[in-house]
């Protein structure tokens, strides 16, 4: 693969990055018991977790691809990729960003064993990632989210009232919904409509055939974006693709998971859709990443090219052949 722009700033990302998670935790407008915002007057805000995803990807990508087969090695394989996400993951769990932080790990771990690793490294790395989760969701708030999640239907005005006036949405809206625009969940029912929740409201105005609709593009983009992985030249396109559509899909997942009630609710946008300036522009970005390692895949030749191929080659031989002889 030819060494894309991306690649080259992937160190300058990782070097703005990390100052602006560390400031966040000072200077972050706290939403909801989460500083994750930083505010420049009323001209706009940024939310530093949100491009860390993907600055993050491209790090990993470009480190995991220089290791090579030292990848599979305690010293410089597990231990610095431990060190690197797990550094990470500890500034973002700091904004009380459980579901962000779940998101990075999953396609962090994607891409390290993508990159080559064994199974040893599989199971130390689940140990650690499975007791820091563990301590984290049983703490403060996320406890009666959890406790909330095994009862949907109590403390529906407190810790389950965005989780049941989610259901609630998406059950009024049956097969094929109220109409556009016609959600009554929204007009105040219903926290964060338009973010965090879109996926109840579209239920709601449009009904269970887009909520299918919407799975079936995310698990278009997933097969795609694996088959990309598979498809390009080198190792970096391979780990950068397998990143990002696993970063892409595991968000989406944790969005309609949570707001279905299948598993417990934590607060992220779904990719592509939420309204939101940081979240909708990373994943912008993101496709496009994916779509510049698209330019560098292996083409494979349909069966009659390769026969045409083939026969072009012997004609091409034999020619030589015969100007060299009568030379």
């Amino acid at each position: 693969m030819d060494d894309p722009g991306h690649r080259r700033y992937a160190d300058y990302g990782m070097v703005i990055i990390l100052p602006l998670l560390v400031i966040v935790l000072k200077f972050g407008t706290n939403v909801y018991g989460a500083s994750r915002w930083l505010t420049f007057g009323s001209f706009f805000s940024f939310q530093p977790s949100e491009l860390t995803k993907l600055v993050l990807a491209l790090y990993i990508a470009d480190w995991l691809a220089r290791k090579g087969k030292q990848v599979s090695t305690f010293l410089y394989g597990l231990a610095p990729f431990v060190i690197l996400v797990g550094f990470i993951l500890g500034l973002v769990l700091l904004e009380n960003d459980l579901g962000t932080a779940i998101i990075i790990a999953g396609f962090a771990t994607a891409m390290f064993f993508t990159a080559g690793a064994n199974i040893v490294q599989f199971l130390l790395a689940l140990i650690c990632g499975s007791s820091v989760f563990l301590l984290e969701a049983f703490k403060g708030y996320r406890y009666y989210r959890i406790t909330g999640f095994l009862d949907p239907f109590k403390d529906i005005t407190g810790i389950n009232l965005q989780l049941y006036q989610g259901l609630l949405a998406l059950g009024s809206g049956g097969w094929f919904g109220l109409g556009l625009g016609a959600s009554r969940e929204k007009t105040g029912y219903l926290p964060f409509p338009f973010s965090d929740s879109i996926f109840p409201i579209i239920g709601e105005e449009l009904g269970f055939a887009v909520c299918a609709l919407i799975v079936l593009l995310y698990l278009f983009l997933a097969f795609r974006g694996f088959r990309l992985a598979r498809r390009t030249r080198d190792l970096y396109g391979a780990l950068l693709a397998t990143g990002i559509t696993t970063w892409l899909v595991l968000q989406a997942m944790i969005n309609i998971g949570a707001n279905t009630g299948s598993i417990p609710y934590t607060g992220v946008p779904l990719p592509l859709i939420s309204f939101g300036g940081s979240s909708l522009v990373v994943s912008l970005a993101a496709i496009g990443v994916l779509l510049n390692i698209s330019r560098y895949i292996q083409e494979p030749e349909s069966p009659a090219l390769s026969r045409q191929t083939m026969t072009l080659r012997k004609k091409r031989v034999g020619a030589g052949y015969i100007t060299s002889s009568q030379g």
